[in-house]
């Protein structure tokens, strides 16, 4: 994966890795995946050999060789309230790397020449943010040279999140702190694709090397999968391949992922019988024949693709 995206992206561009944890049963996966096309492209699990929470020197391990090996992008480090240690922070910004890590309600930080106070009593609603600049978190003992990042989503038809989101950063402003953080849920949506949204993951009774051997073949299969999607929306074809989508939509129906998998259903369609058939309804109906002409090539480029 990492050559893939050497092979990709220019040198010197901004990437978003994000670092997560999944768990079934007794599974308890430490992942670190890279942000592209709002999935997550796999690029390090591990196996954790206990339940809950993972600790710094597990987030350390993950993350030591996939930032050594990006050493030539500009890397920002996305992580949700489980990796929101200071420590965690404090390396990440000695080794030159950005990062958004969200920070529990209940933290308290300290202005210059100000009493520390908890991150919810600052006054933050719905449709507000605030951004504290150069605070000290004192989580045990005092560290300083951070920034804060605060909001609280707009209340939307009567719902608002239950609370705000606070991020400790070490970028320069709130918009890309917030717009930064907002990327970690790209994980999310690769750890549903693996569970339930394509390869069932969870279904698998594997342990040890044999889980992990299945995890890598799912992420190639997830990431070719991506791919392919998106080259096939480039081409103009996946409304042939999945669900059109609706006008006026405001979130589009299917991911580059969907499109990309429901791609290897689909050219099943083209087998000699159902193209006997079609050809015979042609003739019948030869008013619906440019749309039957459309229909095969973008099932020519489909099959190119695959």
């Amino acid at each position: 994966m990492l050559d893939w995206v050497k092979h990709t992206i220019t040198p010197g561009h901004c990437i978003y890795v994000t670092i997560d944890r999944t768990r079934w049963g007794t599974i308890n996966l430490l992942m670190v995946s890279l942000v592209w096309q709002r999935r997550g492209i796999l690029l390090w699990c591990e196996q954790l050999d206990k339940q809950g929470n993972s600790n710094y020197d597990e987030q350390l391990r993950v993350l030591s060789p996939i930032l050594a090996e990006l050493c030539a992008y500009k890397v920002v480090v996305l992580g949700d309230r489980e990796f929101c240690s200071v420590k965690l922070g404090r390396w990440l910004g000695k080794a030159g790397v950005y990062f958004c890590l969200r920070l529990k309600r209940n933290t308290e930080v300290k202005s210059a020449g100000k009493l520390p106070q908890q991150l919810q009593g600052l006054g933050v609603a719905p449709g507000q943010q605030l951004f504290l600049n150069d605070v000290q978190v004192t989580q045990t003992q005092g560290f300083g040279g951070f920034n804060v990042a605060a909001k609280w989503k707009k209340r939307y038809r009567g719902f608002a999140p239950d609370e705000a989101w606070f991020i400790l950063t070490n970028l320069e402003t709130i918009d890309l702190a917030i717009k930064g953080y907002a990327k970690r849920f790209s994980i999310e949506e690769m750890f549903r694709d693996y569970k339930d949204g394509g390869y069932c993951l969870e279904g698998c009774k594997a342990t040890g090397e044999r889980l992990i051997t299945i995890v890598i073949l799912i992420a190639l299969a997830h990431t070719c999968a991506t791919l392919q999607g998106q080259t096939f929306k480039q081409q103009g074809v996946q409304a042939y391949i999945a669900r059109p989508e609706s006008l006026g939509a405001s979130q589009k129906r299917h991911s580059a992922f969907r499109v990309g998998l429901s791609a290897y259903r689909w050219v099943g369609i083209g087998d000699t019988v159902l193209q006997q058939l079609a050809a015979t309804l042609m003739q019948l109906t030869p008013n619906k024949l440019p749309e039957y002409q459309r229909g095969q090539r973008a099932m020519r480029l489909a099959i190119a693709g695959l």
